[in-house]
């Protein structure tokens, strides 16, 4: 840090040194570089790079020319605004705008490069799972939902009278038996088998609410996560928490028993319940249920520092003293694990008198899987070989080979090769891209053959694993952050404006986001433009209470047609709508810096200093759209306020809790608004539905999403892979039918075969 303030000192000390060595006769009008380096270097730099300490953000965005003079005539300097103003302004727009600013003008900057990364977190969760997963059967996930439920005499759970899918599970049997012409009402058994899908990554608290004997297994067959099989006091809940990964497929099995035995407990009753991240507890719905088995998943449990996310995406770009720290723990959690079920994963019994070849056979495959390679013989000695030289117990040599191999770069580094890329590298930047994991069998298979060299041979992968869990789960995790929603932990309101705006009412938003973005994009068509045009929300009972579709209170989850001059898509959906607003009141702000920044990809500067929004008891009569108008008034806010305001005032018909009002303070809601593209034209917008429909239609829209999407699921620069690429991706997205599975799939193509050598050379 100290060396670039250097830099940029001595920089601005020789630009300022031309200046005065050939100054501007007194009667010479300066040109815009001249007043540039006099006037605004101090704070952004010679060359528009940052100063520390001052404005350290590269002077790059991307307004208009006429913009830019604007906001430099009427904003800065931000100290002493007046001094660059009128003719002078519009010089240094000028030069800015040539030099550094523009698209064009960072396009002449040259390509970027790929940047060497380690894996993100998230990598190393998901990579960790499948390189242990890849020695076990893989995860079954069909077409049925719910458990299969068997129904049992007695406690001996032989034998089952009766067997079917069930989900959720919510059984209240009083003192009645569950099959009366079949089952003693005085002493019967349940056990459900099958497995359980997690949305999102997180800790998961699991409950058995019973009053009778009941154990529960997840992820593990051999312990039960909760063991209430003897009831101890008058409890009925019991709970244990367990760390899952989204997307994942999980086994579960439920047991359950009324014993004649318990002379306390007349009656019968058992429900599963869970608390997934970010919601309250709830039955497991159906749609996470399945009855078929799968296998135990490895879910690291180390806690990891988070990822760099300054860049707008997650990036592996630094290696600090935690990060090193948790690789370490994590590794030596997953050797543990490796160790624990040895037998189970290599094949190898622990009688065999070949274990010792079979365990050094196992080891060179674990190390192959987790560089995503074949090894060398030079690697295998190095890596495998030498580690088992001593007599000492074979466990000991499995765990420190596992443990030298997640601890090598070749494991924990993606590019390592991408300056000699091979079929092989190939798999793996089409694996991490969709799966953010390793390749799977018919991958690898796929690059010993040499079938990863044409582009048809590319796209037959990436279809056929853009349908996998882990693609889902991806996808929908990019969701949630194109849309802000993933660092929402909390969501609260003034009560007075309504008691049904509660936790439960929050995560039923949440749900109700999540259907709809799945039913979209997994549609047929997967149509973007439906992302904003779409005239229907899911609702339940609960939500139907508060936002309309005439639900009864107990009804579940389901799609509900609204008056479409009331609900458009993504723009108006509740959830959204309630995020971006105040406790108490709309926000024509957060509502339009959504806009402008996440479905526009424009830029915004910070805000020169920090201001609370002005309190309606200050302007009892005021609107809140009256109120932000005089708030942001002043010239230091217009610059940005220009922008923002016109496309959050449409959406001023949703109140606090995102519900639709034809008035505010006896008054009819002013929705107009409005927007000047980039390309200068002026765009005049009532009401969600128009704005929506601008949106759908904008190719700044598709752009931004198309821009967006890459960078969340490469994790490089999209420009590394072609200066013109955004624009082809866009081309290739609109010629679709904006079709977001198949834009899915062709930047899956264009990341695995078109990082060229001389984009990465000299960097490693």
């Amino acid at each position: 840090m100290k060396s670039q303030r250097l830099l940029c000192s001595l920089s601005l000390f020789i630009a300022n040194a031309v200046l005065v060595a050939s100054p501007a006769r007194a009667d010479e009008p300066k040109t815009g570089e001249q007043i540039y380096q006099q006037t605004c270097a101090r704070c952004h730099g010679p060359h528009g790079e940052g100063v520390a300490k001052e404005y350290g953000k590269p002077l790059i965005g991307d307004r208009s020319l006429a913009d830019l003079a604007k906001v430099i005539d009427e904003t800065m300097p931000e100290d002493e605004p007046e001094k660059c103003v009128g003719e002078d302004a519009a010089k240094v727009a000028a030069y800015i705008f040539d030099a550094f600013y523009s698209k064009a003008a960072q396009v002449r900057a040259g390509r970027p490069r790929l940047e060497l990364s380690r894996l993100t977190v998230r990598q190393f969760r998901e990579s960790a799972a499948d390189l242990i997963g890849s020695f076990r059967a893989s995860p079954a996930w069909g077409a049925e939902r719910g458990l299969r439920g068997e129904y049992f005499r007695n406690k001996r759970f032989r034998d089952p009278v009766f067997e079917r899918p069930e989900g959720p599970i919510d059984f209240r049997f009083g003192e009645a038996s569950p099959l009366a012409d079949q089952i003693d009402a005085a002493e019967f058994g349940m056990r459900w088998v099958g497995s359980v899908r997690a949305p999102e990554t997180g800790e998961y608290v699991f409950n058995i609410k019973t009053e009778n004997g009941a154990r529960l297994w997840v992820n593990n067959w051999s312990r039960p996560l909760i063991d209430a099989w003897v009831r101890s006091g008058g409890d009925v809940d019991h709970r244990e928490s367990i760390y899952l990964l989204a997307g994942r497929v999980y086994p579960l099995k439920l047991e359950f028993l009324k014993s004649k035995d318990d002379k306390t407990t007349k009656t019968a009753s058992i429900a599963l319940m869970w608390k997934p991240p970010r919601r309250v507890e709830e039955a497991i719905a159906e749609r996470n249920l399945s009855p078929a088995f799968s296998a135990v998943q490895l879910a690291v449990q180390t806690p990891f520092p988070p990822d760099d996310r300054s860049a707008g995406y997650e990036r592996g770009s630094s290696i600090s003293k935690a990060w090193d720290q948790a690789v370490t723990y994590a590794a030596i959690e997953m050797a543990d694990n490796v160790v624990a079920h040895l037998v189970e994963l290599s094949g190898a019994a622990a009688d065999a008198p070949d274990r010792a070849d079979r365990l050094r056979e196992f080891c060179r495959r674990f190390a192959e899987r987790a560089f995503r390679r074949p090894l060398s013989d030079e690697q295998r000695t190095v890596f495998v070989d030498r580690f088992f030289q001593d007599s000492g117990k074979l466990e000991n040599s499995v765990k420190k080979t596992v443990l030298f191999i997640l601890k090598s770069p070749r494991f924990l580094y993606r590019e390592l090769d991408a300056a000699h890329p091979d079929s092989f590298s190939t798999a793996a930047r089409l694996s991490f891209t969709l799966w953010d994991s390793l390749p799977d069998r018919a991958l690898t298979e796929a690059a010993s053959r040499s079938e990863l060299s044409t582009r048809e041979q590319v796209v037959r992968q990436a279809e056929r694993m853009s349908s996998d869990l882990r693609a889902r789960a991806k996808l929908r995790e990019f969701f949630h952050q194109w849309l802000k929603v993933d660092q929402v932990d909390e969501l609260r309101k003034d009560e007075a404006l309504s008691a049904d705006f509660n936790d439960a009412a929050v995560s039923d938003l949440r749900t109700s986001l999540d259907l709809f973005l799945d039913d979209v994009v997994w549609s047929e068509t997967s149509d973007f433009r439906q992302l904003f045009l779409a005239d229907y929300l899911y609702l339940n009972g609960r939500l139907s209470a508060l936002y309309g579709g005439g639900l009864s209170p107990d009804a579940p989850f389901g799609k509900v047609q609204l008056d479409p001059a009331q609900r458009s898509g993504i723009v108006s959906h509740p959830f959204l709508m309630a995020r971006f607003a105040y406790h108490s009141a709309s926000s024509p702000i957060h509502r339009g810096v959504f806009v402008v920044r996440s479905l526009l990809g424009r830029q915004l500067r910070p805000p020169p200093e920090a201001s609370a929004p002005l309190s309606p008891d200050l302007h009892p009569d005021m609107t809140t759209r009256e109120r932000v108008t005089l708030q942001t008034s002043p010239a230091a806010c217009a610059a940005c306020h220009v922008l923002i305001n016109p496309l959050g005032f449409p959406l001023e018909h949703y109140d606090a809790l995102g519900r639709y009002r034809s008035e505010e303070k006896s008054r009819p809601i002013d929705d107009a608004g409005g927007y000047q593209s980039l390309a200068g034209k002026k765009i005049e917008v009532h009401g969600a539905r128009e704005l929506a429909a601008f949106l759908a239609g904008s190719e700044e829209t598709h752009a931004a999403f198309v821009e967006q999407l890459f960078h969340y699921l490469v994790k490089q620069p999209v420009r590394a892979f072609g200066i013109d690429r955004p624009e082809r991706l866009r081309r290739v997205f609109a010629e679709s039918g904006f079709n977001m599975r198949r834009l899915l799939v062709e930047i899956a193509v264009v990341s695995a075969l078109e990082a060229a050598p001389e984009a990465v050379a000299g960097n490693f």
